[in-house]
């Protein structure tokens, strides 16, 4: 009886279950009438103060009270009377504008008040005369600011006083504008920088006076540099790796020069920012598919379920049906004492029954103590990429990251953020939907992104199904297609990354999204691998490397990954690049392990194909059965145009080629910024062995082996002989060549 009463009690409102007394006397409407109150009073002080300073000729305007308020503020503030309806003023529009009574803003405008004071009181009166002296006789800041004056001066003295002061000021402007002190100079050094910029740019302009008579041309590109500062440079031409002979100096700044311009990549700003349009979603051709319920089959599906789990002892209700477009789920409650267990063992048994192939049974159903038993439609209906797009769920992301996926087992978008995931893997049997699953993120990130807001870097070794999107303004690179150069481009990737947390470390911001609200904005960048099984067979190590490097770090630098294979075998697929990319995609596969590879779990193997695929988002307990939307060649090709036509012919062809050429030059050196180093240091000594670089460069056994690996790759020395001795091919002239051309000369 005492755990019933107790629980009534629990249950029944109290006191202590409701908002405090406080909050709930506390409203919007409140606030709004104080608001208008203070207003009001402000008003009335600011007429009743200049009135007694002659303004109005008529005394009976303000009345007595205004008279005795005036009279009283004189007396409190002195000569800084006027600034009190001014402070009460503030805090109306503070009350009306924040619905908050008090706020830190309020104590720094307290703050400043009274720092007004103790200044107007010490400093703005006669030298010599006490600040109390001088309240009595109606100069400084009346009574209050006179007693703070005397107790400041007494304390501190006019020097600690004027130290005071301006610490005050400081804090005043931490307390008004909310931001710490270190974001407050970032934000100063960053508007001196951009006016420092842009004076140099008008101090250093040339018009161009040898046409004088021909049409202005278009303005030309601007410039960012990937590996360096990201502010515009609008009278520079974009250039990369500009070759220079090899400076006699100490190593250490041969190094650091090789380095700045060794993967200095550059990709140009399109100055068409204001005036890009993004594609219409009416360009995409409408999907019809037919969705029409068959209530009879349906019904007669309900009684075989019933009649076949009967049959076998197991006694289930099915409660409720759901259509999606690939499939129909049967959800149904099991009588008490049957196992979850007992019912999945019927699968083959049921599709017998049923006459249907790839009966998949989720139990339970998350959220639902319901099993679901997801039977395939007799026809699979088309979810066309127009009608995700079209959607309310995907306009409500308003992200230049929002990915359409298909539709789930009711027929509802499937929309995602890859900001949220944040990378992707994907992963199917050949004619599953992969492909075009891949297309159809790729044009929805289209649809929704300019070419200042979302850059693309596409990575297609199988030469098939991105080389269409070449030319785009979006791309920082063509489609690379070479595995080789697909290890340098991923590599270059890093640099980028480790790029853009400098320039986050340099503000003070921890991500991307500060960073833009500070600085120049950066574009997200998303990195699309087509087939990472071509990759990891020719570059293993350095592919999988990069690839967790960026997919551990790029997240908060606004980098993501999307990588999709056709073979996921523990082999491409490693646990470590599981590990680091969270959110998943399966189509059907061949055989329950592959789907534990991708997912940790089986069912990708009951798949239907056709675009039929689980969607596991990071975070979710189970994956989500989906059916992938579908954009047809023509809707892609007719994309990939319209964004063509919006950018002048050959505009990206120098772009692409200054890319290209600064790739095989990155690629020469294998990416180590010692390897120049370690040339220098042979050539000059005409000494070749790893124990010498390791002396030399001071680096590990390691990293000394593989530098000298790769200078006799290279034919810069010759392979070591029985007596480990090495013959050095080069001379000194011949090195500042291969430096300057970055190949064998």
């Amino acid at each position: 009886m005492a755990r019933k009463k107790t629980n009534r009690v629990d249950n029944a409102p109290s006191p202590n279950n409701s908002p405090p007394a406080k909050d709930k006397a506390y409203t919007p409407f409140r606030a709004e009438i104080v608001s208008a109150i203070l207003f009001m009073l402000a008003v009335f002080i600011l007429v009743a103060l200049n009135n007694s300073a002659g303004i109005a000729t008529d005394r009976q305007f303000i009345g007595v009270l205004g008279t005795y308020i005036s009279m009283t503020m004189k007396a409190l503030f002195g000569t800084v009377a006027i600034l009190a309806p001014f402070f009460l003023l503030f805090w109306s529009i503070h009350l009306g504008i924040f619905k908050k009574w008090w706020s830190i803003r309020m104590w720094g405008l307290v703050l400043a008040a009274l720092s007004i004071l103790v200044y107007v009181s010490i400093f703005k009166i006669p030298l010599g005369l006490d600040p109390w002296e001088a309240a009595l006789k109606g100069m400084g800041g009346g009574y209050l600011g006179g007693a703070l004056g005397y107790l400041t001066l007494r304390l501190l003295g006019r020097l600690g006083t004027s130290v005071l002061l301006v610490l005050s000021v400081m804090l005043v402007v931490v307390m008004i504008l909310e931001k710490s002190p270190s974001e407050i100079a970032a934000l100063v050094w960053v508007r001196l920088k951009r006016f420092k910029d842009n004076l140099c740019d008008l101090m250093f302009y040339e018009p161009d006076l040898k046409t004088p008579t021909a049409p202005s041309p278009a303005a030309p590109n601007e410039a960012i540099i990937i590996n360096g500062d990201s502010r515009p440079l609008p009278t520079m031409e974009a250039s990369v790796l500009v070759s220079q002979p090899l400076p006699e100096r100490p190593a250490k700044e041969v190094t650091k020069s090789r380095t700045a311009s060794q993967l200095e990549l550059v990709y140009r700003n399109k100055e068409t920012a204001n005036t890009y349009v993004k594609p219409s979603v009416e360009m995409l051709t409408p999907v019809d598919s037919d969705r029409s319920i068959d209530k009879k089959n349906i019904t007669d599906s309900i009684t075989v379920l019933e009649d076949t789990f009967a049959s076998f002892g197991v006694g289930v209700k099915v409660n409720q049906v759901s259509c999606g477009p690939a499939v129909t789920r049967y959800e149904l409650t099991p009588a008490p004492g049957v196992k979850i267990s007992k019912i999945i063992s019927l699968t083959d048994d049921l599709q017998l029954k049923l006459a249907a192939p790839g009966i998949r049974i989720e139990a339970p159903i998350p959220g639902k103590s319901a099993i679901g038993i997801e039977v395939p439609s007799s026809k699979i209906g088309s979810v066309g990429l127009r009608n995700i797009l079209s959607s309310l769920s995907f306009k409500k992301l308003n992200s230049p990251l929002a990915i359409a996926l298909g539709e789930d087992i009711s027929g509802n978008p499937v929309v995602a953020k890859l900001s949220d995931m944040p990378h992707l893997l994907i992963a199917g049997s050949t004619g599953s939907g992969k492909s075009v699953c891949l297309n159809s993120i790729i044009i929805s990130l289209l649809y929704n992104a300019t070419p200042d807001e979302l850059k693309l870097v596409f990575i297609d070794p199988k030469m098939v199904e991105l080389t269409v999107y070449n030319g785009m303004p979006h791309l920082m690179t063509p489609v690379v297609t070479d595995p080789k150069k697909a290890a340098v481009v991923l590599r270059w990737m890093t640099t980028e990354m480790e790029k853009r947390y400098k320039m986050f470390a340099d503000l003070g911001v921890r991500d991307i999204y500060r960073y833009n609200q500070t600085a120049d904005p950066l574009p997200f960048v998303v990195i699309v691998i087509d087939e990472l099984a071509d990759l990891m067979m020719v570059a293993p190590v350095e592919v999988e490397d990069s690839i967790c490097r960026l997919a551990q770090m790029a997240r908060a630098a606004g980098m993501h990954l999307i990588v999709a294979t056709q073979r996921p075998s523990v082999d491409v697929v490693t646990g470590i690049i599981k590990a680091n990319i969270p959110s998943r995609i399966a189509f059907a596969v061949s055989s329950q392990t592959d789907s534990r590879t991708i997912l940790d779990i089986g069912g990708a193997e009951k798949l239907l194909g056709k675009g039929d695929m689980l969607f596991s988002p990071v975070g979710a307990v189970k994956p989500h059965r989906v059916q992938g939307a579908f954009v047809s060649d023509r809707d892609i090709e007719a994309t990939v145009n319209f964004i063509k036509s919006q950018t002048a012919s050959g505009e990206n062809a120098d772009q692409f080629h200054e890319v290209e050429l600064s790739l095989e030059q990155a690629d020469y050196d294998g990416g180590d910024d010692l390897f120049w180093e370690a040339v220098r240091v042979i050539v000059e000594n005409q000494k070749a062995s790893v124990s010498f670089l390791q002396r030399k460069l001071r680096v590990g056994y390691a990293r000394a082996a593989r530098l000298m690996d790769m200078i006799e790759e290279r034919g810069i020395v010759s392979e070591a002989d029985l007596n480990k001795k090495r013959e050095i091919l080069i001379d000194e002239q011949q090195m500042e060549k291969l430096y300057a051309n970055n190949k064998l000369c």
